[in-house]
């Protein structure tokens, strides 16, 4: 849902007009809105749902920064967006779903179009065919967003969502084996949704929480839906409810070995690589694309337990907390940084 202070927030103004946001990781400005370009428009929707998701912004001057709002006839093309065909258009494009949403604020006497796209669940997102003048996008290209710009994905992104995969694979195995290991051999059973049908011997039985049981309409045989199209499952059996599922969390039993750099190592490497950067850059970019709050890059290294327990309980972080970064940190951000000189020139 997109909140709409949150996005007057980000066409806040300083005293001498220019806006008081830069574009980032999950930001990005354009002037107008334009059905011709589309194609553009969805390679920054694929990055973003490749990254943490984020923000199309039209009615923003580029250099300068300014606030603008949509022209008349930039305005009309917006509000007529047909979003059934954008989104069959996104699935003819792009491997897995984008998900999307759009809106038009009205803010200091001037109209603005969003776009809010989510972060991807199965990622990467990848091209399927080339689409665009100029092939803007590319069959089997996978985009990313890097500080202020999209662009393909590098090695280490790319290897992360590869990595991610794998893993979010082996824990719904382990805790597919827990709840039959809890339940006992004896006693499961398998559903299979392609097939639709519930596979155990001689014995049929089901098990699910309380938040799938409210989606699921059931026939027992011999009975029939009353309204017709009705999602349903036919049972031949009987359901046999649990009052609760046992959530398993894996935790990082050593902090130090994902992240072993602090922030002046990952400074000094930076440095070493882009060799007229200044600190504070490295900073600058750390604060605009997030990377604290990233996991992904970096984790708090809390002093106690108490300490962790009190940020998650109030989301204050205690003062002295330091932060501790993946190497994959100092490529992203030198990444980003020679992104920016790039634009500077164009």
């Amino acid at each position: 849902m997109i909140v709409e202070n949150y996005i007057k927030e980000l066409l806040r103004t300083n005293p001498n007009g220019s806006l008081h946001h830069r574009e980032g990781q999950e930001i990005e400005f354009k002037e107008q809105f334009n059905l011709a370009g589309l194609d553009d428009y969805f390679r920054d929707f694929s990055a973003f749902a490749n990254n943490k998701g984020g923000y199309l912004i039209f009615g923003v001057t580029d250099i300068p920064r300014k606030l603008k709002g949509l022209s008349d006839a930039s305005l009309e093309q917006f509000d007529k967006i047909d979003p059934e065909r954008i989104t069959g258009y996104l699935l003819e494009t792009f491997s897995g779903n984008i998900e999307w949403e759009q809106l038009i604020i009205n803010h200091e006497s001037k109209s603005f179009g969003v776009f809010k796209i989510y972060q991807s669940i199965n990622k990467p997102i990848i091209a399927k065919k080339d689409e665009g003048k100029g092939q803007v996008i590319k069959n089997g290209e996978i985009y990313f967003r890097y500080g202020g710009r999209t662009q393909k994905i590098q090695f280490p992104e790319l290897e992360n969502i590869i990595n991610k995969r794998i893993e979010q694979n082996n824990n719904q195995w382990l805790d597919l084996m827990s709840k039959i290991g809890k339940a006992g051999p004896s006693n499961a059973a398998i559903l299979d949704t392609e097939k639709s049908i519930i596979e155990k011997d001689d014995t049929k039985i089901l098990v699910i929480d309380e938040k799938l049981a409210q989606k699921l309409k059931f026939i027992k045989e011999g009975e029939f839906v009353k309204k017709k199209g009705a999602t349903a499952l036919k049972l031949i059996g009987d359901v046999i409810p649990i009052d609760k599922v046992e959530v398993i969390k894996r935790v990082k039993e050593n902090l130090l070995k994902d992240y072993p750099l602090t922030a002046m190592q990952i400074i000094d490497e930076v440095k070493k690589r882009i060799t007229e950067c200044k600190q504070g850059d490295i900073y600058r970019a750390i604060s605009e694309n997030d990377l604290k709050n990233n996991f992904d890059y970096s984790a708090y290294n809390f002093r106690s337990k108490s300490h962790e327990d009190k940020f998650k309980a109030t989301g204050k972080l205690p003062s002295g907390t330091p932060s501790i970064y993946k190497p994959t940190t100092i490529d992203y951000i030198v990444q980003v940084l020679k992104n920016e000189k790039y634009k500077s020139q164009a």
